[in-house]
């Protein structure tokens, strides 16, 4: 598990994380319900899906709960590090190369609502699919 440290304090820290005790991602935040976890820093964590997509399918989490994307987005350096962990996560796990996908709303297919990025990689992905 690679894991990230900083002397000051990276997005969405400790000092800014909002919780909501019935989501099942701030439950896995927290280590109530176990995960697969290949990342972990102050900001956010990664961990393995359960019913992957592709060869490498991992999700990338903010600590901080936040609905969709769109509420991501007013957080701009924490949307950069989800990114950012992302990228990391590709290069670590496949050949550099994914596709990262983030379900908004529930007609596009969003379950949790707590923001998270599908990090795809690991092969071809074909053109369309998720």
């Amino acid at each position: 598990m690679s894991t990230e440290s900083a002397s000051a304090p990276t997005p969405g820290s400790a000092a800014a994380i909002r919780v909501d005790p019935e989501c099942v991602f701030c439950r896995i935040v927290a280590g109530e319900i176990p995960s697969e976890r290949v990342h972990e820093d102050e900001s956010v964590i990664a961990f393995k899906d359960l019913s992957p997509k592709a060869p490498v399918h991992v999700l990338v989490v903010p600590r901080t709960h936040l609905r969709d994307v769109r509420e991501l987005a007013t957080e701009p350096s924490l949307l950069a590090h989800v990114a950012s962990v992302a990228g990391d996560l590709a290069a670590d796990l496949a050949d550099g190369d994914f596709r990262l996908v983030f379900n908004t709303g529930a007609h596009a297919g969003q379950t949790v609502f707590h923001v998270h990025a599908h990090v795809l990689a690991g092969g071809e992905l074909a053109e369309g699919e998720m």
